[in-house]
């Protein structure tokens, strides 16, 4: 049976949407990236700031309370990282499954057909591993909203 150019096309696309996919979770991911750091930069101001005594904090509340989210802030950022390093992965491993996809209707060859399917299926598990980055780093990202909220950045943790 002689594929068609049409059909060779298609299924071509097929990675392509996963590709476009990835490309919208990672444009949300680097926005998250992106507010993150600028938080810490404000918090590390602000530590700044109260250490040359140009804010008061007489009781030390709120250096605490900072201290208290800077490393959950950072642990937040090597998450969204990993996320967008996976979503990025998952990228070139669609791109290069359709480009074996389209090697495999002029060669024929059955090592080529692996090439489709390994790729396609380790794109996939890409994703899968930056879904779960991005669900710990939201339950991450509640836990820095907590301590922020509370007075006593040791109470947020019960």
């Amino acid at each position: 049976m002689k594929t068609s150019i049409i059909q060779i096309i298609q299924t071509m696309l097929v990675p392509g949407v996963m590709v476009s996919a990835c490309a919208l979770l990672l444009l949300g991911m680097n926005n998250k990236y992106s507010s993150i750091v600028n938080r810490i930069r404000l918090l590390k101001d602000e530590e700044r700031r109260i250490d040359c005594r140009m804010l008061a904090d007489p009781k030390g509340e709120r250096k605490e309370n900072i201290d208290a989210q800077l490393p959950l802030l950072m642990a937040r950022l090597r998450l969204v990282r990993n996320t967008v390093t996976a979503y990025s992965t998952g990228i070139l491993l669609f791109i290069l499954s359709s480009f074996f996809i389209g090697l495999q209707f002029v060669t024929k060859s059955a090592v080529v057909e692996g090439g489709v399917i390994v790729s396609f299926l380790a794109g996939m598990v890409c994703v899968l591993a930056g879904v779960i980055h991005n669900a710990v780093e939201a339950r991450k990202g509640f836990e820095v909203i907590r301590i922020e909220a509370t007075s006593d950045p040791f109470e947020a943790e019960s």
